[in-house]
């Protein structure tokens, strides 16, 4: 870590930083309240705004959103005539998923192996304390330089765009020259990266319907139409022989111009089983970053354990569809539901219900935000240059945001690096990454304010 005098109080301020985060972690925001209880939420919307009234923000405000989540904003007034910069964050997460599976509480902060494990650390209530801690650091050295809008968003992982609506409904709120988003994260530790691309993004939930009620597999099977056979054909059909995305009518030949993601380290970051080939074909960065992805997030139909020799009379599936920057949302889920349609079999009924989409985006980096941020990035990383990366996820409001500011430079930086495995058991954030990034924030905001 640099020795510069920013660097030197960020650095001090990380024990505080820590127990921020073991506060913020410990909230269950899962913003879908049929599984986790909408106070946890709503304590969590609480602490940022309480955070951010600490700091000196005026305005501060917690916005309900159309979704019926909240999120929150505050507003710090900088100097007259002074630039202003938008940071987002969000502070809901996604649920922990198989709690077993974790090797400490998902909702507890505990340190290993120079790590901080829990939900959110990285994606994103890690991001709401390094706005903090950027903050911080530039108060004790000289002043905020610039006018500082803060948004937390309640629903980000959730995907039903509550903020995005708000942000319509209220066009001046977000308003900013630069708008920086802590929801990415670096191609590996300690390579500092702006995310470039994000891909959009499609929820389709699938219910197949065969029959009046369950029937006897015995006395009717092989003649009675199973609605659970008739659903995985349907999801096999978005599947080439080599696992290639095929949804009818949408392109999946594009190619990615930039850094690239060698085979062995993808294997390794996404744990690849020995064995196991990867999917898909032309590069990796192709296939994650450029090429739509089409996953199945849930399968409604009987479990295992209690099963009973059933001919299946309804199943229900969630499918998740990530689109390339160039391609329209709003086309790929007529094409995707087209797809379905046509490769149901047996005439079985199928009815389909959207249940979340979002845009795909592209950054524009010839401006000076993105020279500000590569000098902050340099001094915060030494000896390394600010890289440009893709992502496969997405994040709706980037392009809301995009659309209603089009001279906004949009940054995307953050603490999901590989070794984080959002969305995954045993989430994780490294301390050094937090603090480097919150360095390289601080320096940026005073680059940008100077340039």
């Amino acid at each position: 870590m640099s020795s510069h005098p920013v660097a030197e109080t960020v650095a001090a301020l990380m024990p505080r930083a820590k127990a921020e985060l073991a506060e913020l972690v410990a909230f269950k925001s899962v913003a879908d309240f049929a599984q986790f209880p909408k106070s946890e939420s709503e304590q969590a919307a609480r602490w940022v705004a309480d955070a951010l009234t600490a700091e000196g923000f005026t305005d501060v405000a917690l916005l309900d959103t159309p979704d019926g989540t909240q999120s929150v904003y505050g507003y710090l007034p900088g100097p007259e005539g002074a630039k202003t910069v938008l940071l987002y964050a969000h502070y809901d997460v996604q649920p922990p998923l198989d709690e077993a599976g974790w090797a400490t509480p998902p909702f507890e902060l505990s340190e290993r192996d120079g790590r901080w494990y829990g939900r959110g650390t990285a994606d994103c209530k890690g991001g709401v304390i390094m706005h903090l801690l950027a903050l911080r650091a530039l108060k004790a050295n000289g002043g905020i330089p610039v006018h500082i809008k803060v948004i937390a968003e309640g629903s980000e992982e959730q995907g039903t765009g509550g903020l995005e609506r708000y942000a319509e409904q209220h066009p001046e709120l977000l308003r900013a020259d630069s708008i920086v988003i802590g929801d990415a994260g670096n191609f590996r530790v300690g390579l500092p990266t702006v995310t470039t691309t994000l891909r959009g993004m499609i929820l389709l939930r699938v219910q197949v319907d065969t029959l009046a009620g369950n029937l006897h597999s015995g006395q009717f099977g092989g003649a009675a139409p199973d609605a659970l056979a008739a659903l995985i054909r349907v999801l096999d059909s978005l599947r080439a022989e080599d696992g290639s995305t095929t949804v009818d009518g949408l392109a999946g030949d594009a190619v990615w111009e930039g850094l690239e993601y060698e085979e062995e380290q993808f294997r390794k970051d996404a744990k690849v089983l020995d064995g196991v080939e990867l999917i898909g074909s032309g590069t990796v960065a192709d296939r994650i970053w450029a090429r739509p992805a089409v996953t199945v997030l849930g399968i409604d139909c009987p479990p295992v354990v209690g099963a009973t020799p059933s001919v299946q009379a309804s199943a229900r599936a969630l499918i998740n569809l990530r689109v390339p920057p160039g391609v329209d949302t709003v086309e790929a889920t007529k094409l995707l539901q087209a797809h379905v349609e046509a490769h149901t079999p047996w005439g079985a009924r199928v009815a389909l219900e959207q249940v979340g989409q979002g845009q795909a985006f592209r950054a524009d980096t010839a401006g000076p935000a993105y020279r500000a941020m590569a000098d902050a990035m340099a001094v915060a990383y030494p000896g390394q240059e600010m890289s440009h990366a893709g992502q496969g996820g997405s994040i709706p409001l980037c392009n809301t945001l995009a659309a209603l500011y089009p001279q906004a430079e949009i940054l995307l930086i953050g603490l999901s690096e590989p070794e984080a495995q959002i969305h995954a058991v045993n989430e994780s954030v490294s301390p050094e990454e937090l603090e480097r990034l919150s360095v390289a924030e601080a320096l940026f905001l005073r680059n940008y304010a100077a340039g």
